[in-house]
């Protein structure tokens, strides 16, 4: 990456259930994130318990929101936000140590607390793809990256608050009846409130539940449903285990192919076409190709640049 980009030492990262999974796995805390593509109530109810709902969403001008900064986001923020403030939550050491170093610190001086954790920069930056090439002192073009950011919605204390990083404190939605669905009925409100700024069919946003590991549970029942001879139950929660532990497997391979450097494959495969004369040919497809794909956006209202 270029200096601009990890002036600070934190890398880029993606929006994926698999990176935060993997960084809650290495602060020692037994929660995974999954994707949610719904809001409706039956689909919630199948992840419960619920801790939190993180919130990704493009930041757009005019509309209400605090100053961002465009391109990267950074997947450690949202995270603590919520690990932060859930009560009794099982935490690695390291994690311990600096929520309690940072208790009572007033939200820069925690923030720089946070930023200056070389063990989390570390957990963070290995999960975000390694970099060869700078682009420093070519002196290119600049463009204006659109801008995303992360908030997080979480019970506390009776009732659900919006914890956003942009914002000078937390903002309360109001209580909510602990019957029923629980924070989930009001965190939706708000949520389906947010996105319906945005145009019909917009894909500027995505939404991850932050939720308590379902794989001890499912062993439980399942040992439960053997003992007591439920054919059924026994092969539903079998599958459900199974389904469980294929997903981990796709986000362990997901985040391994995150992590190599394809630098040299890349250098390898052009040496080759180089020496069976066909390096001239496949550059010229590729700049045909990335000709079209302009003219396509530029149709669409979306310009590329061509260079």
């Amino acid at each position: 990456m270029s200096g601009d980009d990890d002036s600070s030492g934190w890398q880029l990262t993606e929006s994926d259930p698999g990176v935060f999974t993997e960084l809650l796995k290495s602060l020692g805390v037994p929660l995974i994130v999954d994707d949610l593509y719904t809001l409706d109530a039956i689909e919630l109810a199948s992840l419960q318990p619920l801790r939190a709902l993180i919130f990704l969403f493009k930041w757009l001008p005019d509309a209400g929101e605090p100053d961002a900064t465009g391109g990267a986001y950074d997947t450690a923020f949202p995270v603590l936000n919520a690990l932060g403030n859930i009560p009794d939550l099982t935490v690695g050491p390291e994690l311990r140590e600096l929520l309690s170093f940072t208790t009572g610190m007033d939200a820069q001086t925690r923030g720089l607390a946070v930023t200056s954790a070389d063990w989390l920069r570390a957990a963070h930056n290995a999960l975000s793809p390694p970099s060869a090439i700078s682009l420093d002192g070519l002196d290119l073009p600049r463009t204006t990256e659109d801008a995303y950011h992360f908030i997080v919605y979480l019970p506390i204390l009776g009732s659900v608050y919006e914890l956003d990083g942009l914002k000078q404190a937390p903002i309360t939605h109001g209580l909510y009846e602990e019957g029923g669905e629980g924070w989930i009925a009001r965190a939706r409100g708000v949520i389906e409130t947010r996105i319906a700024t945005y145009p019909s069919g917009s894909l500027e946003f995505s939404l991850l539940a932050l939720r308590d590991d379902p794989l001890p549970t499912l062993r439980a029942q399942l040992s439960s449903a053997q003992a007591s001879g439920d054919g059924a139950r026994e092969a539903d929660l079998a599958q459900g285990l199974a389904d469980e532990h294929a997903k981990r497997d796709r986000w362990a391979f997901e985040n391994s192919l995150r992590r190599h450097n394809y630098f040299g494959l890349i250098h390898s495969l052009t040496v080759a076409l180089a020496k069976a004369g066909r390096l001239d040919a496949a550059v010229d497809g590729a700049r045909t190709t990335m000709t079209r794909r302009i003219e396509e956006r530029r149709k669409k209202g979306q310009p590329m640049d061509e260079d």
